[in-house]
């Protein structure tokens, strides 16, 4: 095989495909020796089904022996445990779905079967994406593959971990408050949370609906805008998505940032930040600015309000949303109760971990009686003031640059025990969700201990063009 698939970039490994110096069996397979030789270290895949992912290899190969062409004809691409893919379990990183199989395809994973992708795996993931770590998880625990001391960040720990440890070429992710761009950041790779209505939610299950979405992790910027280019569009099974043409993205992407304006967040280099974190990110400013953009400073004043804001709405959607993981239809059923009510609350208790019984707890309080306006009311008019913060600096420039996170990945157990220093990790991503725009990872450095850091850069509603075109630009200089 032409160099390693453990090296490759999806771009690279589609040209040779399409070039015919690579089988997709051989890239298939590649991948699969990595994952047996790695992933006992990192633990990012949940499920692998070797002879049904070298299967469909077999049948990509014989369809483009016979003439067919699709965009990502071969092409393997590991799926969060969140996203359905027909045949294949969907457990949610949680106890309360064992046995389920999915019956049907999410439509991002209908749009890559169509253009000839094979699903190779399944990732691991805090339990109903609820997490910043993956230590949330019910089924495993999953390793930073820089240093697997550390977290890999969440709740697309499995999926960044799986890419950052060469165990996938590609990855499909979801962010809910940062869940997608932090395990990015975390482990070295491209995470792209897509503006809300971009990507369809159908097939996704749901933790925090108005917040939701599913986005690509990758080995660089290209791969991004490609996988972004096949999953995006209008969908008649999601109401939520945009009546919007879809770019090429691919080839909107440039090496120069001459005449583009980005913003500096004043907000968003917050005090207590890590040091090596800020310097990285500044860094990354400074070869923007070498690239011919024009940097200038940014507020965002409603900024420390977004973790208490996101709190109330993710917590309160969650509790609706899970109401349906009762034991009835489908997934763990405790045996042995007198009644149905009795059936609910033990399969529930038994089911769900603590940090989801406490965000259903959190939501359900913040939505009863007394409390709706107080809380979830108000959380929905701070959420406005957030989205017009963005709107007005969006007004002022094309892009804005900010790190991911305050700080690189920590250790495995560090946090773990403090749910509120572990929410607060989202101070940088969250906002994004609520204002219900798109904002993309890329790396741009690591610490003296050699963990990665992310740049973030964010964009206006549907102004995926422009932080693909940012991040492409600058990590080309990076790499150069």
């Amino acid at each position: 095989m032409p160099g390693s698939a453990a090296d490759m970039t999806m771009c690279t490994a589609l040209d040779l495909l399409q070039a015919g110096k690579l089988s997709s069996r051989d890239l298939v397979r590649g991948l699969l020796d990595r994952i047996r030789n790695s992933d006992c270290l990192t633990g990012a895949y949940v499920d692998i089904d070797e002879a049904d992912a070298l299967r469909q290899a077999d049948a990509a190969d014989a369809a483009r022996a016979s003439g067919a062409r699709g965009r990502l004809l071969g092409m393997p691409i590991a799926v969060k445990d969140v996203i359905n893919v027909e045949g294949q379990s969907c457990r949610c990183g949680s106890r309360i779905l064992e046995g389920y199989v999915s019956p049907y395809d999410a439509t991002a994973i209908a749009r890559l079967r169509s253009e000839g992708a094979i699903f190779v795996g399944r990732t691991n993931m805090d339990e109903f994406a609820m997490g910043s770590s993956t230590e949330n998880s019910a089924l495993k625990v999953t390793r930073n593959p820089v240093n697997p001391e550390y977290v890999p960040g969440g709740s697309s720990g499995g999926s960044a971990a799986a890419v950052g440890g060469g165990e996938a070429i590609a990855a499909l992710g979801t962010d809910t408050g940062g869940s997608i761009r932090q395990p990015a950041a975390f482990c070295g790779c491209v995470g792209l949370k897509p503006t809300y209505g971009r990507v369809s939610r159908y097939g996704l299950t749901a933790f925090a609906s108005s917040l939701d979405q599913i986005g690509p992790i990758t080995r660089d910027v290209r791969d991004a805008a490609k996988l972004l280019e096949v999953i995006a569009g209008l969908d008649s099974m999601d109401s939520t998505t945009a009546d919007r043409p879809v770019p090429v993205y691919t080839d909107l992407l440039r090496d120069t940032l001459t005449g583009v304006r980005l913003g500096l967040p004043r907000e968003y280099f917050v005090k207590g930040m890590q040091p090596e974190v800020e310097k990285a990110v500044r860094s990354a400013v400074d070869v923007c600015r070498g690239l011919g953009a024009e940097v200038v400073d940014v507020s965002l004043p409603h900024t420390e309000y977004a973790i208490a804001t996101y709190y109330i709405i993710a917590t309160a959607e969650a509790s609706a949303n899970l109401a349906r993981f009762d034991g009835v239809r489908y997934g763990l059923r405790v045996p042995g109760a007198k009644d149905p009510v009795e059936m609910y609350g033990t399969t529930r208790a038994a089911g769900f971990g603590p940090e989801v019984k406490r965000r259903i707890i959190l939501g359900t309080y913040v939505l009863s009686s007394g409390y709706y306006d107080a809380y979830y009311v108000c959380a929905q008019k701070v959420r406005t003031l957030i989205r017009q913060d963005f709107d007005e600096a969006f007004r002022q420039c094309d892009a804005l640059l900010a790190p991911v996170t305050p700080t690189a990945a920590y250790r495995i157990g560090e946090r773990i025990g403090d749910p509120l220093v572990m929410y607060l990790g989202d101070i940088l991503t969250a906002p994004v969700n609520l204002a219900g725009i798109c904002a993309m990872s890329v790396p741009c450095g690591k610490t003296g201990q050699g963990l990665p850091v992310g740049l973030q850069i964010l964009g206006p509603e549907f102004g995926e063009s422009a932080i693909l075109r940012v991040g492409y630009a600058y990590e080309s200089a990076r790499i150069a």
